[in-house]
């Protein structure tokens, strides 16, 4: 803890009434500007923020390069509006200070901005202390002053970040009696033969993969820093710091596979493809698949840390997952994929590799999409209905194995039973061919998957 010792006044404003008059009439004018310019902001972040979700939405299907520049355009001007009205919103806020100063008695406007959650700060962020003491003499009389307390505020600040050369030297040495050298080793590097020390290979891979920071960009931040490190040299790094972690990424890797429940799910990413023409999606580009396969304990209070592998294929085969998984077995969440299937069928042995438990989100979002695009009630009710599990789900999160079986033993098997009679009821009801009986059909078809959580 540092504690560093201020002083500091504050500024005062005019005695003269007429003076303090004039400036409120002033702030007044002002603040009505402002508050039309923020509601007419507030109008075109709403219609961005429509327009993004919808684009969102088509985000996988024809165009949808296009459509990403466009909603990412569109984010930057949202963002750009967003600071605009901050900065307006921020005038009118000091304005307000400054007329309360002048008269305290004055009534507060009703405030109709968005809620803002106040940042959270790790208990582990470095803290400093800094004391504004008024002395230890009165400014008036110059008695002794003696401490009644204090008021203690925060304030968050960023130390820069900065690039540090570290000079290792290796002190050489010759015995006096033996005339032997003595000379401590080298350390070992993260990249042998390199400058790159651990904490900056660190920064670059996370900035690269976590923070999508393009080399070319860090390589400007660091000539703002002082070092001409060139994107060739970057690339360099990061290639072999991916060696470097190979290690761990295995040890990772066979930690998080070996666990009894895992959830999966795969996605489409664009890659470059040299050696055929690929169709729909621009030339020397294709579509391969991103699988990932979680472990997440943290809802039952588990040991295991949560963990992650991703494994990338160029296209979607079944026999991708089930290469995969060849080392696991247990409980496996996922969508109804049908490379899953034969996980799921039973060995000469009677047993299955995995157990299926199925995804009430993807049940869900069938039903979401057809509530947004149609307003259909049975499709609201069905998401009212789905939404209950889900509070129930909430308030037991974390709590021991036995208490969260109890309750959904208690609270959420009659609704779930309950769901399981209407949707039967709504079949008798709804066009077979459409949309709404295909949710259905795609629940109740999988029913004992999507009840595997009572066991």
């Amino acid at each position: 803890m540092v504690i560093i010792r201020m002083s500091e006044s504050a500024p005062k404003l005019s005695d003269d009434p007429a003076v303090l008059r004039a400036i409120i009439a002033s702030l007044e004018a002002e603040n009505a500007k402002l508050s039309a310019t923020l509601r007419a902001h507030d109008l075109l972040v709403q219609t961005l923020r429509t327009r993004i979700a919808k684009l969102q939405k088509q985000a996988f299907g024809k165009s949808s390069e296009k459509i990403e520049r466009e909603i990412e355009q569109l984010e930057l001007a949202l963002e750009d509006l967003q600071v605009a009205m901050a900065e307006a919103d921020e005038s009118a806020g000091s304005d307000d200070d400054a007329e309360e100063d002048i008269a305290t008695s004055s009534e507060a406007a009703p405030d109709d901005k968005l809620p803002r959650r106040r940042p959270r700060i790790s208990k582990d962020a470095p803290r400093e202390r800094r004391e504004l003491d008024p002395g230890d003499h009165c400014p008036d009389c110059g008695g002794d002053l003696r401490v009644l307390g204090e008021d203690v505020s925060e304030l968050i600040d960023m130390i820069a970040a900065q690039l540090k050369v570290i000079e290792i030297a290796r002190i050489k040495k010759s015995c006096r009696r033996c005339e032997k050298i003595v000379q401590e080793p080298a350390p070992s590097r993260p990249i042998p033969r390199s400058m790159a020390g651990p904490g900056l290979l660190a920064y670059i891979l996370t900035s690269k993969f976590d923070d999508h920071v393009p080399l070319y960009r860090q390589h400007e931040i660091f000539e703002r820093m002082g070092a001409d490190i060139p994107d060739t040299t970057l690339v360099d790094w990061c290639g072999a710091a991916m060696r470097t972690l190979a290690p761990l990424i295995e040890r990772i890797e066979a930690d998080v596979m070996a666990c009894d429940i895992l959830h999966a799910d795969d996605t489409p990413i664009r890659v470059l493809d040299r050696s055929a023409k690929s169709k729909g999606l621009g030339k020397g580009v294709k579509q391969g698949r991103i699988w990932t396969y979680v472990r997440d304990q943290r809802p039952w209070a588990g040991q295991a840390p949560p963990g992650a592998v991703y494994y990338f294929s160029p296209d979607r085969k079944g026999e991708h997952p089930r290469k995969h998984l060849k080392n696991s077995a247990g409980v496996l969440q996922a969508d109804a994929y049908t490379g899953f299937k034969a996980l799921y069928e039973t060995r000469p042995d009677g047993n299955a590799q995995f157990r299926e438990a199925a995804c009430w989100a993807h049940l869900r979002r069938d039903f979401h999409d057809i509530w947004t695009g149609t307003k259909s009630e049975i499709a609201k009710e069905a998401l009212d209905r789905i939404g209950q599990l889900y509070d129930i789900e909430r308030d037991i999160k974390g709590l021991p194995a036995d208490e969260r079986y109890a309750v959904r033993q208690q609270q959420t098997k009659p609704k779930v039973e309950a769901f399981h009679a209407w949707a039967e009821a709504q079949l008798t009801r709804i066009p077979g061919k459409g949309d709404l009986a295909k949710a259905f059909r795609y629940g109740l078809s999988r029913w004992s998957s999507f009840t595997l959580f009572f066991g």
